[in-house]
């Protein structure tokens, strides 16, 4: 599988790209990984289609915990 395939995929998949690209240019700034980037799309694909009140604040969260487990930012 290769990453930037995928990506380019997952961005086309989305019916948001204009607000998902400046999201994974600012991802890709901060040297996160291809993976990781499509991991995160399909999180918040997932838990924006869910309808869940808690969606939101969940999203933030995994997010958060994402870029902590990185070490992209500090606990």
């Amino acid at each position: 599988m290769h990453p930037t395939i995928t990506l380019k995929a997952a961005i086309e998949s989305t019916t948001l790209a204009e607000t998902i690209v400046p999201d994974i240019d600012t991802l890709t700034a901060c040297d996160i990984s291809a993976e990781r980037i499509v991991s995160l799309l399909e999180l918040r694909q997932r838990y924006q289609s869910g309808g869940s009140d808690r969606a939101a604040v969940i999203r933030h969260w995994e997010f958060l915990r994402l870029l902590v487990a990185s070490g992209k930012m500090e606990a």
